[in-house]
């Protein structure tokens, strides 16, 4: 808690800067380099803080931290109360 309080008092840094889900089932392991990791087919990424400039983003910081996590065991998207993502896999 003390870590994030710290990075969120810079300015934009606790405002979302993109969200995605990764499609890439060619690659099949974590390398610790999240422009490949956040990708993996069956993960998922939220960034805090700044975006893309070609996005039209509105948010700007000095900060882009990607988290990365994975949703093939358990987990699940909803979207408008209907589930459509489970376990890694669209399922619609």
């Amino acid at each position: 808690k003390k870590l994030l309080d710290r990075v969120f008092e810079t300015k934009g840094a606790k405002y979302v800067g993109e969200i995605a889900i990764g499609t890439n089932k060619n690659i099949t392991k974590f390398t610790h380099e999240t422009l490949f990791d956040e990708k993996i087919a069956g993960t998922i990424h939220l960034a805090m803080g700044a975006s893309y400039p070609e996005t039209g983003r509105l948010n700007k910081s000095d900060i882009d931290w990607d988290l990365v996590t994975s949703m093939q065991n358990d987990g699940e998207i909803l979207m408008d109360g209907q589930s459509i993502y489970q376990n890694g896999e669209f399922i619609i």
